[in-house]
């Protein structure tokens, strides 16, 4: 195949140069209906290349093959029997690939370390979950990725699991090791999804962690704007193998996708793949370089430590990690993540990712420089030095494993469907969840619906929130109040 080409970048231009006048959505008509003022913030360009997909901006249900090109491009670059892309965000990639795997009341063995989006696929198909617990560690209080061995013995107790799904790598940067449960899935004849939202950049250098589909995985769903050059809610899903068909894949992303598709989502997915296969080596070559040498300046500032493999990847952690991800530990300074992250987004104008009751994260790609990184060192040099500017970490009751884990106690969607009402959260122990309850970020539930509410999760969601932890989902972000299920019921 010809990688130099992008054939959606290139119907875009050969529009554009024929002229066409449309009388089709979007009202704007080329940006000439805007605002003078949004133009002016947006510029030109953009509304000129946000149009319909016809013509030769085709999308997959026309004829003119654009779409269809671009796709078996993006499946060549990295390996993949199929690929599609998505402009909702991995959110619809993995909805779509949990529904071609299995539908009402059917089982699927999901980690729960799961990211709200496969929640939200559980409740709007009925499916019955299965639930992997997560790999602990008792002294970071951070999950990581599920053992082998647990998958194995869920699969023992659940013989009639239609699939299995897995994160990795996690919004920690720690990866599952994929191999493995692709394997004990093959056994089965079932097939594996790996949400790998995190991990578009993994296909293209050997240093970073194995992507899905050469560990073995039957479908892999990637977000190309979190670690690529993609738009935002630039998705690709990726299949190989037999287990999925690629019909069965299209026909349940077509049901939840979007018939507006953006032009400039699937044009930012296209230029990104030929950029990968002409230089992504030589990009991430630069990156991880330039991690490290982040990682050493930062572990140098007094009190702060960068969580490493010897932290991560330990016996009985996780099976890999993604060293672009920085993880910063707070516990040598005693101020929380949540407002180390406020302070130099106030005072430095760096606006960190991942921060929780002890870490923050800065999330390293191809795109960064010496000027950013040394802009985030001199930052966290000046936070450190105003360290007393800032309030001790508040005591954010984290559960033991034990208690984290909550009893299932019904479907997620008779739960999230089923009569609720909003109840003080005191008065919430004991009742069955009727919403997320989603600490964000990462955007890995602690409640989800239909699971059984107990002390120490109440306390810890109660406390966090205290302490600036964002709980966007819920009816009340204060915790406060949960909705809970009017009519309790039994184990499910």
């Amino acid at each position: 195949m010809d990688h130099s080409t992008a054939p959606v970048l290139d119907a875009l231009v050969a529009y554009q140069a024929q002229d066409h006048l449309p009388f089709t959505p979007p009202g704007h008509k080329q940006g000439r209906g805007a605002d003078p003022r949004v133009r002016a913030v947006l510029g030109d360009a953009l509304f000129d290349a946000d149009m319909l997909a016809v013509s030769e901006l085709d999308d997959r249900t026309t004829s003119q093959g654009v779409l269809k090109q671009a796709e078996a491009l993006m499946a060549d670059a990295v390996g993949a029997d199929h690929t599609f892309f998505s402009t909702c965000g991995s959110s619809l990639s993995v909805k779509a690939a949990m529904l071609s795997v299995a539908g009402p009341h059917e089982k699927i063995l999901v980690g729960r370390d799961a990211h709200k989006s496969v929640i939200s696929g559980l409740i709007l198909a009925g499916i019955r979950p299965v639930w992997v617990d997560p790999r602990w560690d008792p002294d970071l209080h951070l999950a990581h990725p599920p053992s082998p061995e647990a998958f194995r013995a869920a699969f023992e107790k659940h013989p009639d699991a239609r699939g299995a799904l897995v994160t990795s790598p996690t919004p920690y940067g720690t990866c599952a090791d994929i191999g493995a449960v692709a394997t004990l899935c093959h056994e089965r004849g079932i097939p594996l999804i790996v949400d790998e939202a995190w991990g578009a950049h993994l296909p293209f250098h050997p240093e970073l962690p194995t992507w899905a589909m050469d560990a073995g995985a039957d479908v892999c769903v990637t977000s190309v704007h979190k670690m690529g050059s993609g738009l935002e809610q630039g998705s690709v899903f990726h299949l190989q193998g037999d287990l999925v068909t690629a019909r069965t894949l299209a026909s349940r992303a077509d049901l939840l996708d979007t018939t507006s598709p953006s032009v400039l989502i699937y044009a930012a997915l296209d230029g990104w793949r030929r950029q990968m296969v002409e230089h992504g080596h030589e990009l991430m070559e630069g990156a991880l370089e330039r991690a490290r040498r982040v990682r050493a300046a930062i572990e140098e500032i007094e009190g702060l430590h960068v969580n490493d493999r010897d932290d991560f990847c330990a016996p009985g952690r996780a099976f890999d990690m993604d060293p672009l991800q920085v993880f910063i530990d707070l516990k040598g300074v005693k101020f929380s993540g949540y407002d180390a992250a406020d302070w130099m987004r106030r005072h430095h104008r760096v606006n960190l990712h991942t921060s929780d009751h002890r870490r923050i994260n800065a999330q390293l790609t191809h795109a960064d420089d010496d000027t950013t990184t040394e802009r985030l060192l001199d930052g966290l040099r000046d936070l450190v030095a105003h360290a007393d500017e800032l309030p001790p970490a508040p005591d954010i009751r984290v559960p033991d494993p034990g208690s984290l884990r909550l009893r299932q106690a019904t479907l997620p969607r008779d739960a999230f469907f089923g009569e609720v009402e909003q109840v003080p959260a005191e008065s919430a122990v004991g009742r069955i969840c009727a919403e997320m309850l989603t600490p964000y970020p990462p955007g890995i539930p602690a409640v989800l619906p239909g699971e059984m509410l107990d002390q120490a999760v109440v306390d810890y969601l109660r406390s966090g929130a205290e302490a600036g932890m964002l709980i966007p989902d819920a009816a009340d972000g204060s915790a406060g109040t949960i909705r809970v299920s009017v009519h309790d019921v039994g184990a499910d």
